[in-house]
Parts: C-alpha cells; structure tokens; sequence
C-alpha cells in the first residue's frame, strides 16, 4: 500500500517522503523502483541490522516482483530474497537510530553480512537518536509509580525504592543500593554476562530487580541466584509496563550490558528518572551516556558509568566505581541532577529529521523520475 500509494496509484495525493522502517516496510523501495514511474525520494530506518527479512526465492512471484529482481544488484542475498537488503539498495536515505550505530554497521562484525553494502552507501547513511515520549516518562506526573518527583524532591525517589522493595520481596535494607535489568534477557543484551556476577556482588550486599524475559538458560542463572540470595535478588520474567515504571522510579541504577545496541531506551528513561545507567560502550548507549571519568566529574556533566568490552571483569569494575560513587551520597546526587537535567525527549531528533526529509527532497523531487 505505501509503495502504491507512493506510485501515485492513490487518486489526489502525492507524498513528499516515504519514511520506511526495518525490514518488514523495506520493500516499498524496491517497489517503486521497479515499477519504473517517477516517486518521491524514500528513506529507510534500520532500528536492528540483525533483523533483515530473508527469505527463498519462491517468495519473489508471490511478492509481485519481476524475475530479474532477484539479482546481486537486487534482492538477492546468498540465494535468498532479502527485504533489507533491497531497502539498502534502493532508498534515496538510510538513517540508524543512533550515530554510533550507524557507524559500527558498515564494518564487518557489526555490518551481519551487509556491512559492505552499507559501506557503500556511506555517504547517504546517518544515525539520529531515538528519544522517549516525555509525557508518559515523567516522574512528576507518572501516573503508575506511587510517589511522584522531580530533581528537586528526591526523598520521594527513595520512598519509590521501598516501594519496589515491598512490591519485588526484597528485604527493607535502608541506603542499601538496588541495581535493576529491564530487558529481553538475550545474549545480545549481554545478560549472560551479568547473571554470571551477581553472586558475587548480592554477597557484597547489593540488591537486584530483574524484569523480563528470554533465553532460558539466562532465565535459570537469575533464577538460581534468587534462591541463592533471597530477599537481595528478586525476578519477574515477564513483560510489565507498571513494574517498569516503578523500577525506573525506584532502582538507584540500571544495567544495560548489551553487546551491541542500535540506540536503546532504557537508559533514557532511567536518566529521566535519576537511575544511573551502567551501559556498554555500543551504539546508542554510548552516545547517550556520559561516563563518570575524571574528566566528565570535573566538568560536572557525568550521567552514568560506561565500560567495554563486554566481559565479566570489564562490567564488574564498571558495576564497582558505581558503588564507589553511591557510598558519597554528594557524588551521587551530581550524577543524578545531571541525568534528569538531560533532553531525551523526541525535539532534537524531530528536528534532525526535518533537515532530513528537507534535503532529500532537494535532491530528488516528489515527483522525478528514477534516473
């Protein structure tokens, strides 16, 4: 339907742009292309390379593209039917959703096959950041959290953290920290990483609140660690928007160890809501979180705390200087000041896309030919 109706087969209305995300849309490109009729200019969102669409050639017929579509210069990939790949080839634009991201793709470990392709394309490739819909994550007016703050009240925050407690089974353990997950628990997200740590860390009295779901094997390590150490490690394998909230409101910090991770949201939202996020440096986590060094202490603009690679001992001293910096609660109010003064709402990203859509307009009017 969007490539007919970028077609002009939709009677009175002509689109300026077509903006297409992932693989499941990168074909409207590709149908504009072929059907060899002046279109308006396409550009194609990549939110997750590791989702590219493939399927065998059968498809090819049934998808109403013509046969020599499926072509090293079209949708074939290693025998099969491609549907990003075609996206790649075919957009006027390819945006990531995050800089960093948009960068590790055209090599050859973060490219998953296409990294060449994409390399190729570098000129007409751009990460722009995600943001978060800063009405439904905001800790003055969350409806789903049961004490309500700002920057300015923070004891409230700390009611929150007995509130997650009580609501998680885990014991009432005053200033105690409590690290959170939220998170598809997948080794993608590098949560084999961290269940292996917890021990060590729930003996050393920190507390944990788990919320997702996944790999089983993952599932079993938490899983084992909650018995290990009750009331220190709670889990909730299962999808919940409300405990979400509540662990952003109430967690001091939250854990994002993902191997790679083309922008993320958890982070920004625990910013939002004065949770220290403890992240791999990857895509979108690294250009969102600022890392407690010496350098970004001294200038007051620290938000977080960042390590590489994603191994044990590098996410564990990462998870250590977390500590240092809650055991000097002046510190630690910095940080958090600092993470809920940041913009992570959607106007600076809207705005770089509105450049965006402006230029390719330029270069290719609505209603030009294919050339």
């Amino acid at each position: 339907m969007a490539a007919e109706i970028g077609g002009g087969l939709v009677p009175r209305y002509r689109p300026s742009v077509i903006h297409a995300h992932d693989w499941q849309a990168a074909l409207v490109p590709a149908y504009l292309r072929y059907a060899g009729r002046g279109r308006p200019p396409v550009v194609l969102t990549i939110h997750n390379l590791a989702f590219q669409g493939l399927f065998p050639p059968s498809l090819l017929e049934r998808i109403g593209l013509p046969a020599d579509a499926l072509s090293v210069n079209g949708l074939e990939y290693y025998g099969q039917v491609g549907f990003l790949k075609a996206g790649i080839l075919f957009a006027d634009r390819i945006t990531t959703v995050s800089p960093t991201y948009a960068q590790e793709i055209t090599g050859d470990e973060g490219g998953m096959g296409l990294g060449g392709l994409l390399r190729g394309r570098a000129g007409d490739l751009t990460g722009i950041l995600n943001g978060i819909d800063l009405e439904a994550w905001n800790p003055a007016t969350d409806n789903l959290i049961p004490h309500r703050f700002d920057a300015g009240k923070l004891k409230r925050k700390q009611q929150n953290k007995g509130a997650l407690r009580e609501r998680f089974g885990l014991m009432d353990a005053g200033r105690a920290p409590l690290f959170a997950v939220i998170s598809r628990l997948t080794d993608q997200k590098g949560l084999d990483v961290l269940a292996g740590l917890l021990p060590q860390f729930a003996q050393a009295g920190v507390q944990f609140a788990v919320l997702g779901t996944g790999d089983p094997a993952i599932e079993s390590a938490f899983t084992a660690t909650r018995a290990q150490f009750p009331g220190q490690v709670a889990c909730r394998f299962t999808y919940d928007e409300e405990l979400a909230h509540l662990i952003q409101a109430g967690a001091d910090a939250l854990i994002v160890p993902s191997r790679f991770e083309p922008c993320g949201l958890t982070q920004l939202c625990a910013m939002r809501y004065g949770t220290l996020p403890i992240v791999a440096r990857t895509g979108g986590l690294a250009d969102t979180v600022i890392d407690a060094n010496v350098a970004a202490l001294r200038a007051k603009a620290a938000t977080g705390f960042v390590f590489s690679p994603v191994q044990s001992d590098a996410l564990a001293r990462a998870m250590h200087r977390a500590l240092d910096a809650y055991a000097v609660p002046s510190l630690w109010a910095t940080l958090v000041s600092n993470a809920m003064a940041l913009d992570v709402g959607w106007s600076q990203p809207a705005a770089a896309y509105a450049r965006l859509y402006r230029d390719v307009i330029s270069r290719r009017p609505p209603d030009s030919d294919l050339g």
